[in-house]
């Protein structure tokens, strides 16, 4: 493995996803789509040869790292080969974020050296896919009363449609409407990056995997969702479900149509984290996950 930094480019999408195949940590990182979608917030490159590969992302003034991708059985050997980089070459501690709990339990790293410490903001909510697209149950009743007020108002004047690279120009449009109807204050500038991100899933959609949909009411976009799936997993992940907010029902009936109709033999619906905020926190949790896939961060002492 060299030390030559490489930009991540959609057109490599095709050599980069082995390395996704190599390890299933089931967590949302494990997803080559969203990096993508992030990689200009992240400043994301990456050092790799035939057998494994490790990010390099920057913001602002610190560079961290994701758990090398790679077999199991190289999982140690990556890892020293990422704090090797960062030690001699950086000049820096190891620094790795959203670690999955079987890596961390595999390195079993020792104390003495590195810090362990399980990161709640970022657990991935996990979800059955079936309870998602049928919402049985008095634990589901309030989102189906939602859903039931929307169909009452717009039952006749909505359209799903499975979206594709046609539909950039409006997809984009509807996301820039979000944006200003959410005025969201982000010192980060998230959004902004992650709209800039899903424009540029769009604009090489030819060489990317993912699925999108969209609700239209009366003709305009007003709903629009953006996952992958994962075969070997049998996990649908939601990386965008954006809505107009003052449409009453319609983040959970996107929601429920866009596993109805995208990811119909999905077992599990992998949602993300919360990043830690309380609303999205109780947002995510009023689906009621099956479980939380929880993450470390590892700090080389």
């Amino acid at each position: 493995m060299n030390d030559e930094l490489k930009e991540l480019r959609a057109e490599d999408y095709n050599e980069l996803i082995k390395y996704f195949n190599f390890r299933y940590s089931h967590t949302c990182e494990n997803i080559l789509v969203s990096h993508f979608i992030w990689k200009d917030y992240y400043h994301t490159r990456y050092i790799a040869d035939e057998n494994g590969l490790f990010w390099v992302f920057q913001v602002k003034d610190e560079i961290f790292t994701l758990m090398p991708y790679c077999k199991e059985e190289d999982l140690e050997k990556y890892l020293y080969k990422a704090k090797d980089y960062f030690n001699n070459v950086l000049g820096r501690k190891l620094v790795i974020y959203l670690a999955d709990e079987k890596a961390v339990t595999l390195l079993d790293l020792p104390e003495d050296k590195f810090l362990v410490e399980e990161d709640r903001r970022y657990f991935d909510y996990i979800y059955c896919a079936e309870s998602l697209r049928n919402l049985k149950g008095k634990k589901f009743h309030k989102k189906k009363n939602h859903i039931n007020a929307f169909l009452k108002v717009y039952g006749d004047r909505y359209e799903y449609k499975a979206l594709h690279c046609g539909h950039q120009a409006e997809i984009m449009r509807f996301l820039r409407r979000w944006e200003e109807v959410k005025n969201i204050e982000d010192e980060y500038n998230r959004i902004d990056y992650e709209l800039n991100g899903i424009e540029y899933l769009l604009h090489n959609c030819q060489y990317l995997n993912y699925k999108m949909c969209g609700i239209y009411i009366d003709g305009e976009l007003e709903a629009f969702s953006l996952g992958v799936y994962g075969k070997t997993e049998k996990m649908a992940v939601v990386h965008v479900e954006k809505a107009n907010p003052n449409i009453r029902g319609l983040y959970p009936f996107i929601n429920q149509q866009f596993q109805m109709n995208e990811f119909p033999e999905a077992m599990f619906v992998n949602r993300e984290d919360d990043m830690g905020l309380e609303g999205l926190r109780k947002a995510k949790m009023s689906y009621h996950p099956i479980y939380l896939m929880e993450k470390y961060n590892v700090f080389e002492k």
